[in-house]
């Protein structure tokens, strides 16, 4: 047993046989190939240390059962990224590591994997009583992270939305665990892909979309469910995203790459163009090569709980608005579609078949500030909220926060009058908590791949929609084919640059 602490984990690993799994061996021996034993700290790769990256990074890094211990962003390090307050960033470094963290450079919203390097090696360090922590390593470049790092057990990925699916795939390729920030991915052949590889990889995923373990989604379905409303033939959900440039072709102006930056790198599978402040950073979401707009970015939270409460598979035909319609709910605002970003605004209506004990479901969705027509059951006081999800059955509406959060029923004197439904179904441990058990050998997170990529597929099939500027739109989802768009494959599946192709 002297020997066998001395050497590595895996190696142990590999070395135990079918006559030995019946022996009396540590724990962590029988945990297996993909397994981590609980006794264990998750060795974690953090890809993409943007403003995201590093707030999720700040939040999960204080757990005692993970250890990051080694970052990648292909920026090395710049103060121009985007923040939800002044000094979000650093005064969150600072809470987590100390009042006595010092880094002159640490001020503003400075982020790259320098900056994110330096905020674990002084969190180490004061977990340790060393100074001189300097155990996190940096690339640029996840490749090279990948090859190089051989103890790490998982990745997690907080890159822009084009390269979620390269990255991830290639890590689960290597056995690594997954932790992709949301959406999922950019286009619908990259989640089908992603969701393939993780079955058979059997490594645990999770996509960053926290509702998933959330105590309103379940409430939720136990409202539903105990036919509160009846049966449901109707959603709308609305979003008040974007909040960053839509509608809009290449910019004129080409600027200089800054320094530290690798922009080919940056690029991935996208196509080359020159570097311009209008792609990076942050402000890539509306981009179609990047990123995946309104409806890709928050339609992945609300779409989430609809999946879950409804349970629905793939919708079978899409529909975008006419322009009578945009004139009816926003008078003179017409949708600027256009062959390099999603429009300014845009209202998309998913028709999901009969599932079991469920009738056919439309699902209305407005983003870009339009809000769909107003129930009748408000009064003239009473407004929709800027974001939000309306249920709408056979014997009543629910009227909810955006992804379901805060349910009522329509009208208020339904709602006084309302006994809550028993609690029916089992709570989460946590959506991180989730994916840390499943590393460990647990049960699947709620958000693993294989659902979410149903989730994702549906949702970039109404951008589909979008791009191709169809009124109708018949969606084959078992083939990823879309019959009425001439070019539908080239948008299912762009081309990727080589060395960047999806395997």
């Amino acid at each position: 047993m002297t020997e066998i602490k001395k050497m590595h984990r895996r190696d142990v690993l590999k070395s135990v046989t079918a006559a030995t799994v019946f022996s009396v061996l540590p724990r962590y021996v029988l945990g297996g190939p993909n397994n981590i034993p609980p006794s264990e700290k998750i060795n974690i790769a953090y890809v993409g240390t943007g403003s995201q990256g590093l707030r999720v990074m700040l939040e999960i890094v204080k757990r005692s059962d993970i250890k990051i211990v080694s970052v990648c962003d292909v920026n090395k390090e710049s103060d121009d990224y985007t923040e939800w307050g002044l000094n979000e960033i650093s005064n969150k470094a600072r809470e987590l590591i100390g009042q006595g963290y010092a880094d002159p450079k640490f001020t503003g919203c400075v982020c790259g994997r320098e900056p994110a390097r330096r905020i674990l090696n002084a969190y180490y360090a004061k977990q340790t009583g060393s100074d001189k922590y300097a155990g996190c390593s940096a690339y640029a470049d996840y490749r090279e992270l990948l090859d190089n790092e051989k103890d790490i057990d998982a990745v997690v990925v907080a890159t822009p939305d084009h390269v979620h699916a390269v990255i991830s795939i290639a890590a689960m390729k290597k056995g690594k665990h997954v932790y992709c920030q949301k959406p999922m991915t950019q286009t619908i052949y990259q989640a089908r892909r992603m969701a393939e590889v993780a079955r058979q990889t059997k490594v645990a995923t999770q996509v960053a979309i926290g509702v998933s373990a959330s105590e309103s989604t379940r409430v939720l379905c136990e409202w539903i469910w105990s036919g509160v409303i009846g049966q449901v033939r109707e959603v709308y959900n609305w979003s008040n995203r974007p909040f960053w440039p839509q509608g809009q072709g290449r910019p004129d102006k080409v600027e200089p790459i800054p320094a530290g930056l690798d922009w080919d790198l940056w690029l991935g599978p996208a196509a080359h163009r020159p570097f311009s402040h209008a792609y990076h950073p942050f402000v890539w979401r509306g981009w179609y090569d990047f990123g995946t707009g309104a409806l890709g970015d928050m339609g992945c939270y609300s779409f989430d709980t609809l999946f879950r409460v409804l349970k629905l598979t793939a919708p079978t035909n899409i529909e975008t608005c006419a322009s009578k319609e945009y004139y009816m709910v926003r008078e003179g605002t017409k949708p600027k579609i256009n062959s390099e970003t999603f429009p300014q605004s845009s209202i998309v209506h998913l028709h999901f078949p009969a599932r079991k004990d469920m009738p056919p479901v439309t699902v209305h969705w407005y983003d870009g500030g339009i809000l769909p027509p107003k129930p009748l059951e408000l009064t003239d006081n009473q407004q929709l909220d800027k974001e939000g999800m309306l249920f709408i059955g056979d014997k009543g509406k629910i009227l909810c926060d955006f992804t379901g959060s805060n349910p009522r029923l329509l009208p208020e004197s339904k709602m006084q009058q309302f006994t809550v439904p028993p609690k029916t179904l089992p709570r989460s441990v946590g959506h991180y908590d989730e994916w840390i058990r499943a590393c460990k050998g647990g049960p699947a997170a709620d958000a693993n791949f294989e659902f979410t990529a149903r989730v994702t597929e549906a949702i970039l099939a109404g951008n589909l929609a979008i791009r191709a500027d169809k009124q109708f739109m018949r969606w084959d989802a078992a083939n990823l084919k879309a019959p009425d768009i001439k070019n539908a494959d080239q948008l299912v599946n762009p081309p990727a640059r080589p060395g960047w192709e999806i395997s």
